[in-house]
């Protein structure tokens, strides 16, 4: 049963009932209804405060698997770009040091990729934003770096080939086996002023003559191509000429018999005739010359196969002796 309220009406001195409209009453049952709805709201959120909801926790859960993710992938990265560091040091040494090359520019190597407004998009993420701008920044430069290094790589290995070639071609060990030589390797008539075996005159010597026993196999002291082939009872007698390349040419002189043709590509100690004696020559060796970029130079220089630092030192003292040369 509602209780009833009544008030003093000081107008007709009696005690009047209280009457209630209908707008009033709702206007209570609005207000009511709003304090209701207000404390659910403030009991709820405290409630899931402290006591999140099972998908709040699965949520939780998966953000802690991220972070340790991230951190494990942080060190991924940091691995990854240490190990591309060394690669890159050992790519700059190769370049530097061995191949001549210049190596991968800094500037270009640690250069970003198109700026900081890249990752706009990602940064505005109000929770995960910064996070995954840094992962994507750090991803995208690794993989730049790693394409960089990868044509470098490829610059080096085409460079390596050339050089392979060019090692092979330029002459480098005698046009005469040491053990076929007469006697042993001291016995020769090196580059310079010599004493012509026939005119008995001082006369500039431009090779180096190797003696050994007629018949004994000379060898292409470089890979290259048989530009000459000449028969001669003058002068170098029966020799033949090779262009190695690279502005190296070399002769074989006094020969008793020449097993190569012009235009018949040689390999470096593969036999291309046989000692002899023709020509103007007053013994069975071979007259042994280098000529680069047209110019004979000291073939001294170009016969260092198979000795050590002494035996080569006693082989140039050996040719530098003012003695009589074989032709």
């Amino acid at each position: 049963m509602r209780r009833e309220k009544f008030y003093f009406n000081t107008q007709t001195l009696r005690y009047e009932k209280v009457e209630v409209t209908w707008k009033e009453r709702l206007l209570h049952v609005f207000g009511f209804l709003c304090a209701a709805v207000v404390a659910g709201f403030l009991f709820t959120l405290l409630v899931w405060r402290v006591f999140p909801s099972p998908r709040e926790q699965m949520l939780q859960r998966e953000i802690e698997v991220m972070k340790a993710e991230y951190a494990e992938l942080n060190q991924a990265f940091d691995l990854m770009s240490k190990t591309l560091a060394n690669l890159q040091e050992r790519d700059r040494y190769v370049h530097r040091m061995i191949l001549e090359m210049d190596p991968i520019d800094e500037a270009v190597w640690e250069g970003g990729v198109g700026g900081h407004e890249r990752y706009a998009e990602l940064r505005n993420l109000k929770e995960s934003g910064k996070l995954l701008a840094e992962v994507k920044a750090r991803a995208d430069k690794l993989k730049r770096q790693l394409v960089l290094q990868s044509k470098s790589l490829d610059e080096i290995e085409a460079m390596a080939r050339e050089k392979a070639k060019m090692l092979a071609s330029i002459p480098s060990i005698k046009p005469v086996r040491e053990d076929k030589l007469r006697h042993d390797i001291r016995v020769l008539s090196g580059f310079g002023y010599r004493i012509h075996p026939i005119y008995k005159v001082r006369k500039m010597h431009t090779g180096i003559d190797f003696s050994a026993p007629r018949g004994t196999p000379i060898q292409a002291t470089g890979d290259g191509v048989v530009v000459a082939v000449k028969h001669s009872n003058r002068g170098y007698g029966k020799h033949v000429i090779i262009d190695h390349g690279y502005g190296y040419k070399t002769l074989y002189g006094h020969m008793s018999r020449i097993d190569v043709k012009v235009g018949q590509k040689v390999k470096k100690g593969q036999q291309i005739g046989l000692i002899g004696s023709t020509g103007t020559s007053t013994a069975p060796h071979c007259h042994y010359e280098v000529w680069y970029k047209g110019k004979k130079v000291n073939p001294i220089d170009y016969v260092m196969d198979g000795l050590t630092p002494e035996e080569y030192a006693e082989l140039v003292r050996q040719a530098s002796r003012a003695n009589q040369s074989f032709d």
